[in-house]
C-alpha cells in the first residue's frame, strides 16, 4: 500500500516551567513508551522511511555485498596468553556473533598460534548459541578467573544494557544455577576463584552497588554503595591479580578503594578521599600503587603511594602541559604510558627503576595506537593495536627491551585493497574565536580538489572522547565512489588535551558546534567539496552536534545523518528521574539550579530551536530500547521539524528491538550501515 505522505504526529501541548520560563511541548506524549499510540507513530515513521527510500533498495544491497565481500567472514583474533592458555575469538561465515575459545599453551611455545587448526580448542562461549531465537544479543562481562577454572559472563537480549550474570565451570562445562539480574558491565575475581565481585544499577540505570558473590551458592553480600547520584562505580582486578579495585567516578571527581584479592572478605581500603575536581586512577606495581591524576596537573601526572600504607603521593612523572597522560599500564619490569600530544595518540615505555623513557615511533602522519589487552603481568613484551585512515587494524607485539615490533596480524580486506590507492591529510580550520581546529581527511587518489567532489564530515565533541583516525571497511564504499571523508576534531573531545575538552562543555558548549561549522567551511574553502555536496554525520552526543548545526548553519550542508541523537538535551537534563541525568550535570551543567545554565542550554538545544528556515535533508536513526539517549528525543525532533517546516525532507528510522549501538549481529549491523551509506550517496547524488 502506498503511503500518501509522512506521518503527522498529533499535538497535545504540555507546559514546563523553570526559572519563570514556560515552554510548551506539543510532542511530549511521545515520551510514553508504553502508550500504543507512541509505538504506532514510530511504526508509521518506519513505514514512511522505507517507502521514501525504496528507490535505494538496490544500492543498499550492493553496498551490503561490498562490505560483506571485503570482510573475511571466517576469521580469528590474535590469541593472547594468560597462564597456561591462549585465548582468542573467532568468527564463522554465515554466523552473526563471535565464538570465544582457548587452547592450551604447548611446551616451548612463545608465539601466538595463528593457524586455523587448533588442536585441543575449548569453546568457552558461543554467541550464536546464546542468541538463538533472539532479536538482540550483547555480552556485558566476559571474565575468566585467575586459575582458569571459571567464567563469569553477562547477557542482554533487549538492548537496554541491563545484563543477567551467570557463572560457567570451565572444567565441567556446566553453567551454575548462580544468576543475578540487572547487573552492569564489569566484574572481578578473587585470587582463588571462589568469589566474584559485580555491580548493580539503580532505577536511573546508575551503577552504584558492588556485591560479593560466593560461587556455587546464593550468597550475595553488599560491600559498597555510592549514595551520591553524580557518581558511578566500577570494579576490576589488577593485572598483577593482587587487588580488587573499586573505583567511584563522577565526570570530574574520583575515589578508589582496594581489597586484597587473596582476602575477598576484607573491607575495602581507601586510597585517597575524593576531592571535587580531582580525578585519579590506580595501577598496582610491586610495593606501590601508581596514581594517574590531575591534582594541580591539567593534562595529568603520575605519582605513587605505598601499598602497605596508602597516603602521601610521591611524584613520579611530572605534569607536562600539552602532553595528556591517559593511562598507566604496569608490567613486572616496565611501565607503558598511553598519551596524547599534538592531536595524536602515543605510547611511552619506562623500564622499572629507571627515569629514562622512550616513545614508540610510527611512520604515518596520522594514526591511532594503543595497548591491546595484555593480561600477563610477568612479561617483557606488550601487544599494541595500530590503525590509520588507510591502514587496516594491525596487531603488533613489541619487545620492550629491544624495541622491535612484530606484526602478528593485519585485518584482512578482501577484493584487492591497496593502501597506496588512498591518501590521508591533516588540515586545520579556524574557529570564530581564532582557535585552530584539526581535521583528518582521507580520499581516493585522483579526487579533484576543485569543489566538485562529494564529501562526508563526521564529528562528536563531548566527554573528552576523541575520534582518532581509524580504518573502516564500510567506508571504502564511499571512498571508491569518489567521496571524501573527514573527521572534525572539535572541542569537547580530547584530541588536543584536557583544555580542548574544557573549552567544549557546560557554558562553552557552543564551541563544539561552531568548530564543526568552521571545519565544514574549511573543506569548502580548500576546494575539497562544496556545501551542496557535503553531508554531516554524528551519533549520540555527536547527534546533538548534528541537531545544533542544522539550526545554526543549515546552508552549509546538503544532508545530516543523526544517529541516536541527543537532540532534546534540556528536557532530559531537567528530569533527574531519567537515566544518566544527574551524572550528566557535570558535563552540561545543572539547569534546575542555575538559570544561567538553563538559558544557555535552551539557546542551543536542537529541539527548542527549530525555526522556519530551509533545512538540509535529515535522517535520524534511533533505537526503542536505548537507555543512553531515549528514542523520543529524535522522534519529537522530527515531528517538530515537519510541523515548523513541512516542505523539508526528514526521515526517522527506529530499531524496535535494539539499543544504543543499534543492531547487535554483524550482518544486521552491516545492513544498517548499508542503509546509511545508500542514503548518504543519494543525498550526494553519487551512484
Amino acid at each position: 500500500m502506498t503511503i500518501e505522505g509522512p506521518p503527522t504526529a498529533r499535538q497535545a501541548p504540555t507546559e514546563r516551567t523553570f526559572h519563570g520560563d514556560t515552554v510548551v511541548d506539543e510532542f511530549a506524549w511521545l515520551m510514553t513508551k508504553e502508550d500504543p499510540a507512541t509505538i504506532a507513530h514510530l511504526e508509521a515513521e518506519n513505514a514512511w522511511t522505507e517507502q521514501a527510500t525504496a528507490h535505494l533498495t538496490g544500492l543498499r544491497e550492493t553496498v551490503f555485498q561490498e562490505i560483506k565481500g571485503r570482510t573475511q567472514e571466517t576469521d580469528l583474533s590474535v590469541p593472547s596468553r594468560k597462564g597456561g592458555f591462549w585465548y582468542y575469538t573467532r568468527t564463522e561465515e554465515g554466523k552473526q556473533y563471535g565464538i570465544s575459545c582457548r587452547v592450551p599453551v604447548r611446551p616451548g611455545e612463545t608465539d601466538p598460534p595463528m593457524d586455523a587448526d587448533k588442536p585441543g580448542e575449548e569453546v568457552l562461549l558461543d554467541g550464536n548459541v546464546l542468541a538463538e531465537g533472539k532479536d538482540f544479543f550483547a555480552l556485558g562481562t566476559f571474565d575468566v578467573s585467575p586459575d582458569g577454572n571459571w567464567l563469569a559472563y553477562s547477557t542482554d537480549f533487549d538492548g537496554d544494557e541491563r545484563f543477567t550474570l551467570r557463572v560457567k565451570n570451565l572444567v565441567t562445562g556446566e553453567v551454575l544455577a548462580d544468576e543475578v539480574t540487572d547487573v552492569f558491565y564489569g566484574s572481578a575475581w578473587s585470587a582463588d576463584g571462589s568469589t566474584l565481585f559485580y555491580i548493580t544499577v539503580d532505577e536511573a540505570w546508575r551503577p552504584y552497588r558492588v556485591w560479593r558473590h560466593t560461587v556455587g551458592t546464593t550468597e550475595n553480600t553488599l560491600i559498597f554503595e555510592e549514595p551520591d547520584e553524580r557518581f558511578w562505580v566500577g570494579v576490576d582486578l589488577t593485572r598483577s591479580e593482587k587487588f580488587i579495585v573499586i573505583d567511584t567516578q563522577s565526570k570530574i571527581t574520583s575515589e578508589v578503594r582496594v581489597i586484597p584479592a587473596d582476602m575477598p572478605d576484607a573491607e575495602p581500603v581507601l586510597i585517597a578521599e575524593r576531592r571535587q575536581g580531582v580525578e585519579y586512577s590506580i595501577e598496582h606495581h610491586g610495593h606501590r600503587f601508581l596514581i594517574l591524576h590531575n591534582r594541580d596537573a591539567e593534562d595529568f601526572a603520575v605519582a605513587w603511594t605505598s601499598v602497605d600504607n596508602p597516603g602521601e603521593w610521591i611524584e613520579m612523572i611530572p605534569h607536562q602541559p600539552g602532553t595528556r597522560l591517559e593511562s598507566v599500564d604496569a608490567f613486572s619490569r616496565h611501565l607503558v604510558i598511553s598519551l596524547r600530544r599534538d592531536g595524536l595518540t602515543g605510547l611511552r615505555v619506562i623500564a622499572d627503576g629507571s627515569t629514562a623513557s622512550y616513545d614508540m615511533e610510527f611512520p604515518e602522519p596520522l594514526y591511532s595506537v594503543g595497548l591491546a589487552g595484555n593480561p600477563e603481568y610477568e612479561t617483557s613484551s606488550v601487544r599494541i593495536t595500530y590503525t590509520s585512515l588507510v591502514t587496516p587494524d594491525s596487531v603488533y607485539d613489541v619487545d620492550l627491551i629491544t624495541r622491535s615490533l612484530t606484526l602478528r596480524k593485519q585485518k584482512p580486506v578482501l577484493g584487492g585493497y591497496q593502501a597506496s590507492d588512498y591518501e590521508q591529510f591533516r588540515e586545520w580550520a579556524t574557529a570564530p574565536d581564532g582557535t585552530r581546529v584539526p581535521i583528518s581527511i582521507v580520499a581516493r587518489k585522483g579526487v579533484k580538489r576543485d569543489g566538485s567532489a562529494p564529501a562526508l564530515i563526521y564529528g562528536y565533541g563531548s566527554y573528552e572522547h576523541s575520534i582518532d583516525p581509524y580504518f573502516s571497511i564500510a567506508r571504502l564504499s564511499l571512498l571508491d565512489r569518489g567521496v571524501v571523508f573527514a573527521i572534525a576534531h572539535v572541542r569537547g573531545g580530547g584530541e588536543m588535551g584536557r583544555q580542548w575538552y574544557e573549552q567544549g562543555k557546560m557554558l562553552t558548549k557552543r564551541n563544539t558546534f561552531t568548530d564543526f561549522v568552521a571545519a565544514a567551511e574549511a573543506l569548502v574553502r580548500s576546494r575539497w567539496t562544496s556545501a551542496d555536496r557535503l553531508v554531516a554525520r554524528g551519533g549520540s552526543a555527536g547527534g546533538l552536534l548534528m541537531g545544533a548545526i542544522a539550526n545554526i548553519a543549515p546552508e552549509a550542508f546538503a544532508g545530516i545523518l543523526a544517529e541516536v541523537p541527543f537532540v532534546d538535551p534540556l528536557t532530559s537534563i531537567l528530569d533527574p528521574s531519567l537515566p544518566l541525568t544527574v551524572t550528566e550535570w557535570e558535563e552540561w551543567g545543572n539547569p534546575i539550579d542555575s538559570a544561567e545554565v538553563y538559558a544557555y542550554m535552551k539557546a542551543y538545544s536542537p529541539y527548542e530551536n527549530v525555526t522556519k528556515q530551509s533545512y538540509p535533508r535529515i535522517l535520524a536513526v534511533t533505537s526503542l530500547n536505548d537507555t543512553r539517549v531515549l528514542y523520543h528525543e529524535p522522534a519529537k525532533w522530527i515531528a517538530r521539524l515537519r510541523t515548523v517546516t513541512p516542505e523539508g525532507t526528514y526521515l526517522l528510522k527506529t530499531e524496535m528491538g535494539a539499543g544504543h549501538a543499534g543492531p547487535s549481529g554483524r550482518y544486521d549491523a552491516w545492513k544498517e550501515e548499508a542503509f546509511n551509506i545508500a542514503w548518504i550517496l543519494d543525498v550526494l547524488q553519487t551512484p
